[in-house]
């Protein structure tokens, strides 16, 4: 999953991708933070977030397998993390056997010719009107993933003017374990509209771009 091999080009030339952007200007001071604290508890922060995303990206892995209707390898997981995630996975399922929304595309990797950047959103889905998903595996949400929802719309509605998202922004989220025997949890978040978030990833947009032309003068 995530941007192709070859990055995102128009014409030949690169392009930002959309959390290249995001992240640019993304505040880390909650992150460097939580790095100190680990190091405090004589703890090596690079382990402990990898334990802490496995059973969330177990999860999330299942989901992949599920939508593109593939047989989902069990072998990189430990029999632990595997049942802790099957739980959050089957609330994944009961979610969507509720709503009844059905996959159209997945995986499509987008760049706008007119804000000149690209990116690759999770899955389009519908259920009467078109709405875009997206899933994290986090313990939170956080504006930037509204940024990034927004970002995609942008793409879609470009690449396809005639095919609007008028079904909103699904948000599927998976927990990360802050201890060994904690449960992962499965949520889902939804907004109809994200002009907003829209508007304000354009401002970063342009801000990237203006920061690349104020290096060059240095």
């Amino acid at each position: 999953m995530g941007r192709p091999a070859q990055g995102y080009q128009i014409d030949g030339e690169r392009v930002p991708g959309v959390t290249t952007i995001i992240n640019r200007f993304k505040d880390s001071g909650g992150l460097i933070y939580w790095a100190w604290e680990q190091g405090r508890d004589g703890k090596d922060y690079r382990e402990t977030r990898d334990a802490a995303a496995d059973a969330g990206t177990c999860a999330h892995d299942m989901v992949e397998a599920d939508i593109y209707g593939a047989t989902f390898d069990e072998s990189p997981y430990k029999p632990e993390t595997l049942e802790k995630a099957k739980g959050a996975f089957a609330a994944y399922q009961e979610w969507k056997q509720q709503t009844h929304l059905q996959v159209v595309e997945s995986e499509v990797s987008l760049v706008s010719r007119k804000h000149r950047f690209g990116g690759t959103l999770d899955a389009m889905l519908v259920q009467g009107k078109l709405a875009l998903s997206d899933w994290k595996t986090s313990n939170r949400v956080y504006p930037d993933y509204l940024l990034q929802l927004a970002a995609y719309q942008i793409l879609w509605e470009e690449a396809w003017p005639d095919r609007l998202i008028g079904g909103g922004f699904h948000l599927l989220r998976f927990s990360k374990q802050e201890h060994s025997d904690d449960p992962i949890s499965f949520t889902h978040h939804f907004w109809s509209d994200l002009t907003l978030a829209k508007e304000q990833f354009l401002l970063l947009l342009k801000a990237y771009e203006n920061d690349k032309r104020l290096k060059k003068l240095i």
